[in-house]
């Protein structure tokens, strides 16, 4: 089947007994004709890439412009400190910031949906992965679960910052992760979508602005951002809370005001943080008068 409606998905997988993930892997296998096992050996290495990449953060790297690095360390030491949030969410706050981190130095990472965004996803899974000690099977469905709902977001509304702005990054990411998270405890397909209508919800209309081009500032904070929202809308949805506007139409409107926003808040680094004045600053300091950034000699 085509990936282009979270409706027909969830009729998909009443129609036939299965779970939303089950769903999403036979229509890999079938787009891709590959067997069961080949599609979850591909994702399983997306899983081990995305958990590798959480293991060898240690913080001590910087970006070529020297505005990333190090932050991530920092909250998880901040994590041993009671944090106001309790240990386990700084934890989680500290891996989405790591993510971000060694996406913009240049360190590898699983695209989730994008590299801009790939720390709310591992940020989700991981710190959970760990804490309850979760089979691999159960990570890999909650990937599964993921997959599907960035392919329909991609196919009804866009996952690129320059098409649509950060909320199609940052937010396909978030929800993404609310719905992860939500076949991780066991709902159902329609507590599944209410969760990713909630997460498009309360990011819906958030610009790219990255300071100096890059994506930096503010980008990798947003994934933090955007964890929170992943698991706030998740929780509210496994409580029997309603999104009142269904998931369709939640991405529908995610791409119309996508296209609605100006081209100053698409990645253009023309408008919002990247035109302040201290962006405007840090651009200078970057590129000087050249045209293309490069670092400094």
């Amino acid at each position: 089947m085509n990936l282009d409606s979270m409706q027909e998905i969830v009729a998909a997988a009443r129609r036939e007994g299965k779970r939303f993930w089950e769903i999403i892997l036979e229509t890999d296998m079938e787009n891709r004709g590959v067997s069961r096992s080949e599609s979850m050996d591909k994702m399983a290495q997306n899983w081990h890439t995305m958990k590798e990449a959480s293991e060898v953060y240690t913080g001590d790297r910087r970006s070529l412009s020297g505005m990333a690095g190090g932050q991530g360390k920092l909250m998880h030491d901040y994590a041993e400190k009671a944090p106001i949030g309790g240990e386990f969410m700084a934890q989680v706050v500290a891996e989405a910031l790591a993510m971000g981190e060694s996406n913009a130095c240049m360190r590898r990472v699983v695209a989730a949906p994008t590299a801009g965004a790939c720390g709310v996803l591992p940020a989700v899974l991981i710190p959970l992965y760990w804490r309850e000690n979760l089979p691999e099977e159960k990570m890999l469905e909650a990937m599964y679960t993921a997959s599907g709902v960035g392919a329909v977001i991609a196919y009804r509304a866009c996952i690129s910052g320059a098409a649509g702005g950060c909320q199609a990054e940052i937010g396909s990411a978030s929800a993404m992760a609310a719905g992860a998270l939500v076949c991780l405890r066991g709902g159902t397909p329609e507590q599944l979508c209410h969760a990713v209508a909630m997460a498009i919800k309360n990011l819906l209309g958030l610009v790219c602005d990255p300071v100096a081009g890059l994506v930096e500032v503010p980008c990798i904070k947003r994934n933090a951002a955007g964890v929170m929202i992943a698991f706030s809308s998740a929780e509210m949805a496994l409580a029997g809370i309603e999104s009142k506007i269904p998931v369709d139409e939640c991405i529908e409107a995610m791409y119309r005001v996508g296209t609605a926003l100006p081209s100053s808040l698409r990645e253009t680094a023309q408008g919002g943080l990247a035109a302040t004045p201290t962006g405007t600053r840090l651009k200078e300091e970057l590129f000087g008068g050249r045209t293309h950034w490069r670092p400094a000699p």
